[in-house]
């Protein structure tokens, strides 16, 4: 149903072109929306005129008109205060009328894209509804996720379409009240750091939190219309899996989320075996802070242990002195390429698994 603000807003529209005061009341009389200082008709007079057979009627220098909502009566428009009210009136009218069909399509639209995310119809019912809804199949769009503690906020929601200038062939609603979805369709020479750019756009238009909780995550680029529920499900996939392995970052990209992919997609029974397999009894939670800063520190650095010593201002045999420690404790080399992947991988796990323990509670 359209706002009483957008009809508001309407009708002080059309005051300003034609220097016609409006009223627009429902079908019992209760006035919705005026730009009158006084009350202009009372709830028999305009009961009286919903139960005639006019579409327009003069009641004690008032115009009044009827507006429908395909076919159906919806509001009674009055109108006053020139010689050419008839005229005014009707095309307040029509336009009160077109802007419940635009609205109506608009709702329309958004419920089809929902049900389209959500994987909610069949393959038959997408293109029949989006011929209907007048909606390409064939254009390449990708979906984004914006995810921030602001996207509650109506005004956000607003933003971010302006942001997009109305553009028919983008579309922007939720499914959730944590997130913003963004469906956008694309140019045919678009690739993935058009996508970077416009991601980092969006962060900059609403404002990047300083606590980190503002994100933003996009899926691969698809051809057809049947396939942006896909594009959707690889966003989801790649806010996750970017919060879990780069909390560094704020936009992360399905097509660019590394062994961090495949790791999220890792059963928790399996995950628990492997980092059994390789601590035993302990667990990278166990190390203390000087152990877990050295390791993230040599790896950073790609194993130079020269440049690692040289940024955590200790000597090199401290260094060494540590991971020969470590060795000691894990069984494994950071020195190894081999047993430095083992323990990157078995880092990555043990935070996968801490996420999704926090999921569970």
């Amino acid at each position: 149903m359209i706002s009483n603000q957008i009809l508001q807003n309407t009708i002080e529209g059309m005051k300003a072109i034609s220097r016609v005061d409006m009223c627009l009341m429902d079908v019992e009389g209760k006035v919705l929306v005026s730009t009158f200082a006084e009350p202009v008709a009372t709830g028999s007079e305009v009961m009286d005129f919903v139960e005639s057979q006019a579409d327009s009627q003069i009641i004690k220098g008032f115009q009044y008109f009827k507006v429908y909502d395909e076919h159906q009566l919806e509001y009674v428009l009055v109108v006053n205060g020139s010689d050419d009210l008839f005229m005014i009136g009707k095309m307040a009218a029509f336009q009160i009328e077109n802007l419940l069909i635009a609205y109506k399509e608009r709702f329309d639209k958004d419920n089809f894209i929902k049900n389209l995310l959500l994987d909610n119809l069949l393959l038959v019912d997408i293109y029949n509804r989006a011929k209907k809804l007048h909606i390409d199949v064939d254009a390449r769009r990708v979906v984004f996720i914006l995810e921030t503690d602001q996207s509650k906020d109506y005004n956000l929601l607003e933003c971010i379409k302006n942001m997009f200038h109305g553009k028919s062939g983008d579309f922007i609603t939720a499914v959730d009240e944590k997130n913003i979805i963004i469906v956008k369709e694309l140019e045919e020479l678009d690739g993935y750091e058009e996508m970077n750019r416009l991601a980092a756009s969006i962060l900059d238009t609403i404002g990047r939190t300083s606590d980190g909780s503002t994100h933003i995550a996009y899926g691969t680029i698809v051809k057809e219309l049947k396939e942006v529920s896909r594009s959707y499900k690889e966003a989801r996939t790649a806010l996750d899996v970017g919060k879990i392995f780069f909390s560094d970052r704020d936009v992360f990209a399905y097509s660019a989320l590394g062994i961090g992919r495949l790791i999220y997609q890792l059963p928790i029974p399996l995950c628990k075996m492997f980092i059994k397999e390789i601590f035993a009894d302990k667990s990278p939670d166990d190390f203390d802070e000087e152990t877990l800063v050295t390791i993230n520190k040599f790896f950073e650095n790609s194993l130079n242990v020269s440049e690692t010593s040289r940024q955590l201002y200790i000597h090199r045999n401290t260094l060494v002195y540590r991971l020969d420690k470590l060795q000691k404790s894990t069984g494994l080399d950071l020195r190894v390429f081999e047993d430095a992947i083992t323990f990157k991988i078995a880092l990555m796990v043990v935070r996968y698994m801490q996420y999704m323990e926090t999921l569970d509670y």
